[in-house]
């Protein structure tokens, strides 16, 4: 694994109490970083802070509560002395229907924790970076943002809507000394996977040309780049990693 400079960094990732959001922490905590994991399941939280060790500590954070998110921003901010890195992992696929049928509460529970809880975070851990002229945001979108999936109507509508987020928020934040970017990976073997039929699960490993899934390490590895002081020049920015499946 190549080493990261993130000694002195502080870093909140949500949704990091297992997947992609844990393969995310451990490697900013190997490479000296102090992180604090938001996630809504105090039980999976306190398990992964156990495992991960003495550089992690964590919240039980709704991201979806803009209350609870604006609390926990600077209750963070407080015991942290600062807040560094801001990683928008926190996620759920929802149901798989087409649209006609697509139930309207699932739909807004999807876009409610993927869009408007990236969303809410941003809105107010933000301003604790322009406060201190630093800040790396990287929100975790998909590949199905982009190209839309069949019977994922909510879960593609939620991560295009990430990518719009991050375009117009890295436009925001370009002179700041904050820069803001996007992943679009391809769909990795996680716990996500029990929201989905197989039947949706063998389309998405059918439009991948390396014909795999990607890997949770391999994503990180991408987040951690773009979250560090290296990446110094993209900002608004949306950074394939799909196996080759990405339209543009």
């Amino acid at each position: 694994m190549n080493q990261l400079d993130f000694k002195g960094r502080t870093a909140i990732v949500t949704g990091g109490a297992q997947g992609i959001g844990y393969a995310i922490v451990k490697r900013l905590a190997a490479s000296g970083a102090t992180v604090r994991i938001w996630d809504h399941d105090a039980k999976l939280l306190q398990q992964s802070i156990t495992a991960l060790g003495n550089n992690v500590s964590g919240s039980a954070v709704d991201v979806t509560d803009a209350e609870a998110v604006e609390k926990a921003a600077g209750s963070t901010a407080e015991s942290l002395g600062r807040i560094d890195v801001l990683v928008n992992n926190a996620g759920i696929a929802g149901a798989n229907a087409p649209t006609v049928d697509y139930p309207i509460d699932e739909w807004e529970r999807v876009i409610r924790t993927n869009l408007t809880g990236q969303f809410l975070c941003c809105r107010y851990i933000v301003p604790h970076m322009v406060a201190k002229q630093y800040g790396r945001v990287v929100n975790i979108a998909s590949v199905a943002g982009k190209e839309g999936n069949p019977n994922a109507v909510a879960y593609s509508a939620s991560k295009a809507g990430v990518i719009s987020l991050t375009k117009s928020l890295g436009k925001e934040l370009a002179q700041s000394g904050v820069l803001v970017n996007c992943v679009t990976p391809a769909a990795a073997r996680t716990a996500i996977f029990d929201q989905m039929t197989e039947t949706h699960i063998d389309y998405m490993l059918a439009k991948i040309p390396m014909g795999r899934f990607v890997t949770v390490d391999e994503v990180a590895s991408l987040v951690c780049w773009l979250a560090s002081e290296e990446c110094a020049f993209s900002t608004g920015g949306v950074f394939d990693i799909s196996g080759g499946r990405a339209t543009y």
